[in-house]
């Protein structure tokens, strides 16, 4: 299973938000963070800063929405051209529904879970998902310190994933960085989203590639991916 890297553009410079999508082209995805200021204390972008960021780069956009009635929300994000739409699990009404929903309008859908909510009552939902988020510290703010608590729940997530036989991708978000990737990746995830490691770097676009590095050969050693 193929490592991916997606930058997020909640540690980039906001003023040139054209200019630092462009600086991590080799990036996989650009993972882009909206916050409503209710179901996280922090406010980012909404629909029409996506729109204008899908004409402005050709990398796909991953939109984590961290918003309360994201049922009413998440198809706006597919029809402003994000490819894959991320929704919190705690937020959603009908999830299942709105999996459904963000697949029809012809994105990848995603569920995210916060660290404290366990994965194993959504076992039956996984086969509705393209990809299950892992908050690796609790959303809101980037440059948090990455919680190495979450590591176990990766783990046991790759298993349910392996159990079922599913081509899930499973992602984590939250203090990845180069001294934090190889951990994940040896526990399971194999798509990683880095802020201020990539934007706080000299050259990002370097460092998507050194992340990328490090994860594949963190992946080569793991025995999930030598079973799989």
């Amino acid at each position: 299973m193929a490592v991916q890297i997606n930058p997020s553009i909640l540690s980039a410079d906001f003023a040139r938000l054209a200019e630092e999508a462009k600086a991590v082209e080799g990036a996989d995805w650009l993972h882009v963070d909206v916050m409503d200021n209710h179901f996280v204390p922090n406010l980012t972008l909404g629909v029409p800063v996506v729109e204008s960021l899908v004409q402005a780069t050709d990398t796909p956009l991953d939109c984590h929405l961290m918003i309360e009635d994201v049922d009413r929300w998440a198809p706006q994000y597919v029809e402003a051209g994000a490819s894959s739409v991320t929704f919190h699990v705690e937020a959603a009404a009908a999830p299942v529904r709105l999996a459904r929903e963000i697949r029809a309008k012809g994105a990848r859908a995603s569920m995210a879970l916060k660290p404290a909510t366990p994965v194993e009552p959504y076992e039956d939902l996984l086969p509705e998902l393209d990809m299950l988020l892992i908050m690796t510290v609790e959303p809101g703010f980037g440059g948090q310190a990455f919680l190495d608590i979450m590591l176990p729940k990766i783990r046991r997530t790759r298993e349910l994933i392996s159990k079922h036989g599913l081509e899930l991708w499973l992602q984590v978000d939250g203090g990845v960085s180069a001294s934090t990737i190889e951990r994940c990746a040896e526990a399971g995830a194999d798509v990683f989203v880095a802020g201020s490691a990539v934007y706080g770097a000299a050259d990002p676009s370097a460092a998507v590639h050194a992340l990328r590095t490090q994860a594949e050969r963190a992946t080569a050693r793991a025995s999930w991916a030598c079973d799989d």
